[in-house]
């Protein structure tokens, strides 16, 4: 679904920009309410998945491996898949299954093996190496915007120039997006399954390290001599970003660790990535 919020959040933008036409071209300083508003309407997808996240109910792995209750956990699966409202006659609590409670001590018990720990290194690793290139590659999407001519106007008019330039920015980040991101994403919906998530994730880094070092060793004379070679090979990135790690990223650590450490897990994976994107910002 990322791709499709990068794409919504370049239409929003469009839609909100049109609305403020006049305003911006009339006083430039009426761009600051464009992006507030953008902004907040980003939060709104945030809104509705944290109150889904509240109200939905536990899963039966999670009732039986962290609430214990066996009983609860076989009665919602069976209640999920009878047409029926029937119950089973235990279906009060009991049967608890023996697994060690989530803690600080059992934390450091289970990821101090290196059978665990070896995984959650992987994920983390894994996430930071490829936030450095995805946000390393954003730092690139002015030349490409240039190069397909929605880079910035030169207007005499202030306000105009500002109007134009972020109309131009917005439409062709939608242009980027479909080409690569979108894309990329519905393949790997296709292939996730039959395919594996670690088959993906390792073609997906082999090829971009591949196309990483062909443009990094190459990136002036393509730059100003080839410029279509450039973003052919730009979209090929944001391609296999998404049929790639940039998917599997997000899906393995919701996978391989037991549940009363997904999260956390998870967590930490994630936050692994936020410091390899610190890295890209402030090392490029």
């Amino acid at each position: 679904m990322q791709g499709f919020g990068i794409l919504a959040s370049a239409i929003v933008a469009l839609i909100v920009l049109a609305a403020f036409r006049s305003a911006i071209i009339e006083d430039v300083s009426a761009v600051d309410y464009c992006w507030r508003i953008v902004l907040g309407v980003g939060a709104v997808p945030g809104l509705l998945a944290l109150y889904f996240r509240l109200t939905i109910p536990e899963t039966p792995r999670y009732t039986m491996d962290v609430e214990y209750d066996v009983n609860k956990a076989t009665n919602d699966i069976t209640n999920y898949l009878q047409t029926d409202d029937s119950r089973d006659e235990n279906d009060g609590p009991g049967n608890h299954v023996d697994v060690p409670k989530a803690s600080w001590s059992d934390f450091v018990s289970y990821f101090g093996k290196w059978k665990n720990g070896k995984v959650l290194l992987g994920t983390s690793m894994s996430w930071f190496a490829l936030d450095i290139a995805f946000y390393g590659i954003g730092l690139n999407n002015g030349i490409i915007l240039s190069a397909i001519g929605y880079a910035d106007t030169h207007e005499a008019e202030m306000g105009l120039r500002a109007y134009n330039s972020l109309k131009n920015m917005a439409v062709g980040n939608i242009i980027i997006t479909m080409l690569g991101t979108v894309p990329g994403y519905w393949v790997t919906v296709a292939f996730v399954d039959s395919w594996g998530r670690k088959p993906i994730q390792l073609m997906g880094f082999g090829v971009l390290t591949a196309l990483f070092i062909a443009m990094g060793g190459a990136f002036n004379p393509l730059k100003e001599h080839s410029l279509p070679a450039f973003i052919v090979l730009f979209t090929l990135l944001q391609f296999f970003q998404n049929f790639g790690p940039n998917t599997t990223t997000f899906i393995v650590p919701g996978e391989v660790f037991p549940t009363r450490y997904r999260s956390t897990g998870h967590g930490i994976s994630a936050a692994s990535g936020k410091l390899g994107a610190i890295v890209a910002q402030v090392g490029f």
